[in-house]
């Protein structure tokens, strides 16, 4: 058996389907993805995303550090206790080792210095190894903190179901802003999320986990699995490792280019060199969203061709969208390309609508 959250065991007892996800037994959902999928756009869902990895970097050159570690900025938090920064981590060849959010953590307990990564489960042992590999220059220290659960509770409810379980921590919630979190003791909230609502992402303590799991569900809360969470995020639009980006994908045709922080021109970061060389020769594909809406659903894997000619991109994500009622998909075709193209599905090549790479944004299309 794979690894298993602090949560396991409720998952199983509340009948969820358990899959391997990147070496962890994960719920794929209770009973009904669709209605779990439903749940986060109208109500309130939450997700076990313990399996997630949480690093810590403390330490007199923790900035320099992630300044070079990240194609992002991480200057850009100063003074901004709690704040939050999407960034991808490059390698020399400016490919994607990963994405991930940083938080300045300065604050009421801790000075500057001190910064938390949260990172993908499936790439946990890679990532830690070029975390450590890059650090070997730098007067830091690099600790894991495999201790912490951590829950996602999304949708336009979410917030406020929250605030009804933990009142202590309401009047904090209600001043967070976007990518911002408070931190009191062992307890870190976020406001972020993946799935295009708004929502909060809550580490805690192992040990209290499954009270606070199932003071949620007792408000009202709705379980949900991996299949919610990857429906919800290909709607939003997001990005999923190995699919969108990978280490051979430049984040210029990952729509990853906005993480780049350019300025200062001074300040080098892993892989600067090779993107800024692929920013100035003309990157030549780019990452769009599809529709379909005749029958049919759009996998990842599938062929793309445009303006009838020989295939030209492939499918890097694609699903049945619960909110639309029809089939979407991101993918990888050529920049130029726009209007219609044609996917294969089954030997027959359909016609497919060009969008731009987001679909539905709090509940609502905005195709």
């Amino acid at each position: 058996m794979g690894n298993r959250t602090p949560l396991f065991d409720r998952h199983q007892a509340m009948g969820g389907k358990i899959v391997d996800f990147g070496g962890w037994d994960m719920p794929l959902h209770y009973g009904s993805q669709m209605e779990e999928h439903h749940q986060v756009r109208k109500a309130a869902g939450m997700f076990d995303v313990s399996h997630m990895t949480i690093v810590d970097i403390d330490g007199e050159h923790a900035k320099p550090f992630l300044q070079y570690l990240l194609a992002n900025d991480v200057g850009k938090l100063d003074g901004k206790p709690g704040k939050a920064l999407y960034s991808g981590m490059l390698n020399h060849d400016g490919g994607v080792v990963d994405d991930l959010i940083v938080y300045n953590r300065e604050g009421h307990f801790l000075r500057e210095g001190h910064y938390r990564l949260i990172v993908n489960c499936a790439t946990r042992e890679k990532d830690l190894d070029w975390i450590r590999h890059i650090s070997a220059d730098y007067d830091v220290e690099i600790s894991e903190r495999p201790h912490l659960a951590m829950i996602a509770v999304q949708g336009p409810e979410a917030r406020a179901k929250v605030t009804q379980v933990l009142p202590q921590f309401a009047e904090g919630i209600e001043q967070l802003s976007v990518f911002q979190a408070l931190e009191e003791k062992d307890w870190f909230i976020g406001r972020t999320g993946y799935t295009g609502e708004d929502g909060l992402e809550i580490l805690m303590p192992d040990e209290q986990a499954a009270t606070f799991w199932q003071a949620l569900a007792d408000v009202g809360v709705a379980p949900c699995g991996l299949g919610a969470r990857d429906t919800l995020r290909l709607e939003a639009g997001m990005n999923l490792y190995g699919h969108e980006m990978d280490e051979q994908t430049s984040p210029l045709v990952a729509n990853m280019g906005w993480t780049i922080a350019w300025i200062p021109e001074q300040r080098d970061f892993v892989g600067r060199q090779a993107v800024t060389d692929q920013k100035a020769a003309g990157v030549q594909d780019k990452l769009v969203g599809l529709t379909l809406t005749s029958r049919g659903v759009l996998r990842a894997g599938q062929k793309v061709r445009v303006n009838g000619s020989e295939c030209e991109g492939v499918i890097t994500s694609g699903s049945f969208s619960p909110t639309l009622g029809h089939s979407i998909a991101l993918a990888r075709i050529p920049v130029d390309a726009d209007g219609e193209a044609e996917v294969e599905l089954r030997g027959k090549w359909v016609n497919v609508a060009i969008t731009k790479p987001a679909f539905v944004r709090h509940g609502q299309s905005i195709i």
